[in-house]
């Protein structure tokens, strides 16, 4: 777990999972514009990928309970066809 930046990208069945780290001259709040962030990792996923690929890696840079509420979200936006691998 490295901490910093989750940015999520949806386009059609592709997802991009970004950890950039935090650009404290745009700011410390929760609130600051860190789009133009420094990124450290990026790893794609398709819709056809399980669910627990997604997690998984989300939980490498993040804890497991926000790794959770990124997957909920996820969710909301993309609809599983791999489902849960386990």
């Amino acid at each position: 777990m490295q901490g910093g930046v989750l940015t999520i990208e949806i386009n059609g069945n592709r997802i991009d999972v970004i950890g950039k780290e935090w650009d404290f001259s745009k700011g410390s709040n929760k609130s600051s514009d860190q789009s133009g962030a420094k990124e450290f990792t990026r790893k794609t996923f398709q819709t056809n990928n399980s669910e627990f690929e997604i997690l998984d890696f989300l939980c490498d840079l993040s804890t497991s309970y926000y790794a959770d509420e990124v997957m909920s979200w996820i969710k909301t936006k993309v609809e599983f066809k791999g489902g849960f691998d386990w």
